[in-house]
């Protein structure tokens, strides 16, 4: 009897705390949620996904490194020691912030009392919508799936043509966008190319396969200090990529893109150029930049709405030399932090403070032994940074089962030459620009 009326009374006391609302499960809502465990306050996390991706190693899924349980956790899981914490699996469709109010899969209502977006970004094709279904970005493991699907298909469609114009066309690949990310993608191909596959096949030799790094801009990773930059140029070269700067993608087809007014024969393109928010900054009436990302007050508030944040990478935050913080994963922790910490300071009648942007530093892998870092003024390549590199993501993951798993598929990697995740899945239909090569039985 004394535990039922104990039991009543949690419950009579939880439903009088203030709502706190956290839409994503990223690292800006988880971080979030982790900073408001012990606060007097209920706490709400929706995701239209039941997980938690780090995405810093989505490429490695991509490129058959990795298994997508490799990097991911359940968000219900993370927070299953919170138990003021409930989680929720559905899409917010929704946000009237008049009414301090969300919808949920456009069916359900519920009020909040404070409210922290976190729903992040997609890739954005420059008003290319088109070009998505023979560009896939990479954004989450479903994306992963996709680029891992045509980048394994490719060598098994090379393998069965007799056409040399279009084996050399499966054997070439695109990647449009010199960030970060498209510099790990550009440069895992030729080491899975030139090592891993050379055995596989009797019909191709996927030694010649053709790697392209495509940037409209001057230099690729161009947040990284200029040196760095020239170095990481130069592994990649080294690797046997081609890197196109200052001249942008004007045209992408099913089966070639164009860099200028040049025509490339490929039938893989990966898309690593631009991101667009999240549509729920634009339902904020909040001032937004270009790629939709919602213009905040200094406490991360939306303007008009002391009660509501936006967090990671769909908000737009200048540090203190003009420039906005990046879109990477400290970020996105820091953001939510800093949201949640402010909710907790309203609570208890203190003054909010700005949100203030520490630097860790930079780094970017290029290739087996090949990656750069920066630290403010060290700058560092080559062989230690690339082991300063796998620490540093390992550290990072979330779960202990993660690190250990992700160890040993390195480890095992580094030995072999060999990716561990050569999963083509599901019917794949043949491709009806290829010929059947002559030693390949078909029904």
């Amino acid at each position: 009897m004394k535990d039922m009326r104990t039991t009543s009374a949690l419950a009579s006391d939880s439903a009088t705390r203030p709502h706190v609302i956290i839409i994503g499960g990223g690292f800006g809502g988880l971080a979030a949620a982790r900073e408001l465990r012990n606060a007097p306050v209920r706490i709400t996390v929706i995701d239209r996904n039941n997980h938690h991706t780090f995405q810093p190693l989505l490429y490695q899924v991509a490129m058959a490194g990795l298994a997508p349980s490799d990097i991911t956790v359940p968000i219900r899981w993370r927070l299953r020691n919170q138990a003021n914490t409930t989680v929720l699996l559905g899409d917010v469709t929704g946000v009237d912030a008049d009414a301090h109010s969300i919808t949920i899969d456009a069916t359900r209502t519920m009020r909040y009392d404070f409210l922290i977006i976190a729903s992040g970004a997609r890739h954005g094709y420059f008003g290319h919508d088109e070009w998505e279904a023979f560009a896939p970005g990479l954004k989450d493991i479903e994306d992963a799936y996709r680029i891992r699907q045509r980048f394994l298909l490719a060598f098994e469609n090379a393998e069965r043509t007799v056409n040399p114009a279009e084996r050399a066309a499966y054997l070439t690949f695109v990647v449009v966008g010199a960030g970060p990310t498209g510099v790990e993608l550009a440069g895992t191909i030729p080491n899975i190319a030139k090592r891993s596959f050379v055995k596989d096949f009797r019909n191709i030799d996927t030694r010649t396969t053709r790697v392209l790094l495509v940037e409209a801009g001057a230099r690729i990773l161009s947040t990284f200090p200029d040196d760095l930059s020239a170095a990481a140029q130069r592994d990649l070269i080294e690797l046997g990529v081609e890197v196109r700067l200052g001249t942008p993608v004007t045209r992408i087809e099913r089966d070639a893109v164009w860099i200028g007014d040049e025509r490339i024969s490929t039938h893989s393109v990966f898309w690593a150029a631009g991101n667009v928010a999240s549509p729920l900054g634009r339902m904020l009436n909040a001032p937004t930049d270009r790629a939709g990302r919602v213009k905040v007050t200094p406490d991360l508030s939306v303007p008009g709405h002391s009660e509501l944040f936006v967090v990671g990478d769909l908000c737009y935050v200048e540090r203190a030399d003009g420039r906005p913080i990046p879109s990477v994963a400290p970020s996105a922790n820091q953001t939510g932090t800093h949201a949640a910490r402010m909710i907790r300071q309203t609570l208890a009648k203190q003054p909010r403070t700005a949100f203030k942007y520490f630097h860790k530093g930079d780094l970017a892998t290029i290739g087996r032994h090949k990656a750069v870092a920066a630290f403010g003024r060290l700058h560092f390549n080559g062989y230690f940074t690339w082991f300063l590199w796998l620490f540093v993501h390992l550290m990072y993951l979330v779960g202990f089962r993660n690190r250990v798993s992700v160890l040993l598929q390195w480890a095992w990697a580094y030995v072999t030459y060999q990716p561990g995740v050569r999963l083509i899945s599901g019917h794949v239909p043949i491709d009806d620009a290829v010929v059947p090569h002559p030693n390949v039985a078909h029904p």
